[in-house]
């Protein structure tokens, strides 16, 4: 219907947008991220590569950058920006930045992710924050929904973290809730319980 079009041309406009975005295949097995952090995939996931702007995080998708992203996080740094941070334009209001601190809480982190997937007026609502281990150590999980500034969809997403040793590592997945979170999620899932922290 004209619904599916309205997508089909939103995507087709944030590719357009992305520009030179290229996309490599991530293979089963276990994978390391950055210098901590490895995962064990039970199946092939897509890198998105050599794409700007995409800040500290790998970005893998499984159904195209816009409709699923899975970010990793690998050792964030104290004071640093979990997000690209762009040259502010020298007019307007400089682009809010969300760093990372070692001694965040789990819902302080929540709030930096909250903080970077509404930067461009998305609404977000946390669903769900508990403690679970993970990577090796004690951990959080986080449920929520994202309202897509651009076209409206509700998207499902879901995040685990740890800080070790003052850095944070973190997965987060989103994707529309309706037929893709529900098709990749147990998926998702399986991943972020394979993850392992080196030195936890």
């Amino acid at each position: 219907g004209t619904g599916d079009m309205k997508i089909i041309l939103a995507a087709l406009l944030l590719l357009a947008l992305a520009g030179c975005v290229s996309m490599a295949k991530v293979e089963s097995g276990d994978r390391p991220i950055g210098d901590r952090l490895v995962v064990t995939l039970d199946g092939p996931w897509n890198q998105i590569v050599n794409a700007a702007n995409l800040g500290p995080a790998q970005v893998w998708t499984m159904e195209g950058l816009t409709v699923d992203e899975l970010r990793l996080y690998s050792g964030i740094k104290n004071g640093q920006a979990i997000h690209a941070e762009r040259a502010a334009a020298s007019s307007g209001p400089k682009p809010k930045v969300f760093a990372f601190r070692s001694n965040m809480q789990p819902d302080e982190i929540v709030t930096l992710f909250e903080g970077m997937l509404t930067r461009d007026g998305s609404r977000f609502q946390l669903v769900k924050l508990e403690p679970v281990a993970f990577g090796g150590g004690k951990g959080f999980r986080f449920e929520y929904s994202l309202t897509r500034k651009f076209d409206n969809v509700q998207l499902a997403g879901v995040g685990y973290g740890v800080v070790s040793k003052g850095e944070l590592f973190a997965i987060t997945y989103m994707a529309p809730q309706l037929a893709f979170f529900p098709r990749q999620v147990a998926r998702v899932e399986q991943l972020c319980r394979s993850a392992r922290v080196k030195d936890i």
